[in-house]
Order: structure tokens, then sequence, then C-alpha cells
């Protein structure tokens, strides 16, 4: 039998649970609150771990707290997104041919709010 402990995950999986918890509660959370969100099915010091990562990243902040921190998110989650989106972005020496790619696989509902916000008409 696995116990779950020992179970792999992808760090991006896990990261990504770790800011919906972070989201969901509204307040910061210390490592041992975020397992608990979690479930419980990851051990503590994986929780602070990818929690110091984040941190590492800009993705979340934290105060202090006791002996410890205690953490919350620094952006939405579509900031999030656009955040990734820029990372992507700049990973790539040629820019303007990503944005073409990019904007050309782009379906028609996309296309439209990409154009109402380039003039400026963010609604």
């Amino acid at each position: 039998m696995t116990d779950s402990r020992d179970e792999r995950r992808p760090a991006g999986e896990l990261e990504a649970a770790v800011m919906a918890a972070l989201w969901a509660a509204g307040a910061p959370l210390t490592p041992g609150r975020v397992q608990a969100e979690l479930g419980g099915g990851l051990a503590r010091t994986t929780v602070a771990t990818i929690l110091t990562r984040l941190h590492e990243k800009g993705v979340v902040g934290r105060q202090r707290q006791g002996r410890g921190f205690a953490y919350f998110p620094v952006q939405d989650a579509p900031g999030l997104t656009a955040r990734r989106m820029h990372t992507e972005l700049d990973r790539d020496a040629d820019r303007q041919t990503v944005l073409a790619r990019f904007v050309a696989q782009l379906g028609p509902g996309d296309e439209e709010v990409l154009r109402r916000l380039l003039d400026g008409d963010e609604r």
C-alpha cells in the first residue's frame, strides 16, 4: 500500500493547490494551516517548502507570525496567469513572432476581447 505522502505530484500542481487554499482563505495562513486546508495529504515541511518557493518567486507575501510566517497571495488568479504569460513571453528572444502566433491561435471571442482591450475599452 502506498502512503499518500509518498506519491509524487508535479510542483506546478502542488503550487496551484497551495495558491487555491490561500485565495480561498482570504487571510494569511501558516504552513500548518495550509496543510490542513489541503486535507493533510502533504507533509507540513513540503507545504512550507512550496510556500517558500512561491515567496521567492514573488507570488506570495509573508508576515511574521510567532516563530514562523503566515503567507498570503499578492495577486488574484487572473493576475497570476497574466504574470505566467509574461514570463513565458520573456523566455523567447523573438517576442514579435511569439505574440503573432499567440494572436493567430485566438478564437473569435478572445480576439474581440483583445481588440477592445487594445483600443482602451476595458469592459
